[in-house]
């Protein structure tokens, strides 16, 4: 079991500055998806608008009430996701929850950034937080593929 010591390690200056300084804040106006996912175990919540235009995140927004994890999270996906295609975001996705539930490979470029939170494998309970933005992305991309194969 971890220590209060070992806790308060995981929370290192990287992790604080990047949750302190966190891009793509606002909330897009007219959104080709929005999604608001919560983590039940601690309550973040994250809610993500986003655009695509030529089969790329063309704009994004984000609303991002969690611990500092989630927010770093954020950050990192926040200052990268623009010009991404579905594809790289689900890369990114999936392998941060390897990073995270089985210390696998560090998420691709350009979300290699999201290295910062490996230490985090050891506090399953964080892990939701973290996986909140990208989940929540993967979902909104979903949406838009679903309505654009309806019409």
């Amino acid at each position: 079991m971890s220590t209060e010591p070992d806790l308060i390690k995981l929370y290192s200056g990287q992790i604080l500055a990047l949750a302190a300084d966190m891009p793509r804040v606002e909330r897009l106006d007219d959104p080709h998806a929005s999604v608001k996912k919560r983590a039940p175990l601690c309550g973040s919540t994250v809610t993500v608008d986003l655009k695509l235009e030529n089969g790329v995140i063309s704009d994004y927004g984000q609303e991002v009430k969690a611990c500092a994890l989630g927010q770093a999270a954020a950050s990192i996906v926040g200052a990268n996701i623009i010009g991404q295609s579905p594809e790289s975001v689900r890369a990114a996705r999936d392998a941060l929850q390897e990073m995270l539930k089985s210390d696998g490979p560090t998420p691709p470029a350009p979300f290699a950034g999201l290295e910062v939170l490996r230490p985090a494998r050891d506090y399953k309970n964080r892990h939701a937080s973290i996986m909140l933005t990208l989940d929540a992305a993967v979902e909104g991309l979903d949406t838009v593929a679903s309505a654009s194969s309806c019409a």
